[in-house]
């Protein structure tokens, strides 16, 4: 699957720090625009993570589930 997703990217002293607008909630930081990076692109996967879990917790068990590619 493919997805792209904003990274605002600041300096605060010795670290970078990031979010994405697209996703609240998702932080990154790290001495390095890199790293920051990284963490924030971890974060982001956690946080689909656990909102798909969640939202498939609440579907009936009949239901049919189906995946979509966004390119």
């Amino acid at each position: 699957m493919h997805n792209e997703f904003s990274a605002i990217v600041e300096k605060d002293g010795d670290w970078f720090i990031a979010y994405s607008a697209e996703i609240p909630g998702a932080n990154g930081q790290g001495r390095t625009k890199e790293e920051c990076l990284r963490s924030l692109t971890e974060a982001i996967q956690l946080i689909l993570e656990d909102r798909r879990e969640e939202a498939l917790r609440g579907a009936p068990a009949d239901a049919l589930r189906e995946m979509v590619t966004i390119e």
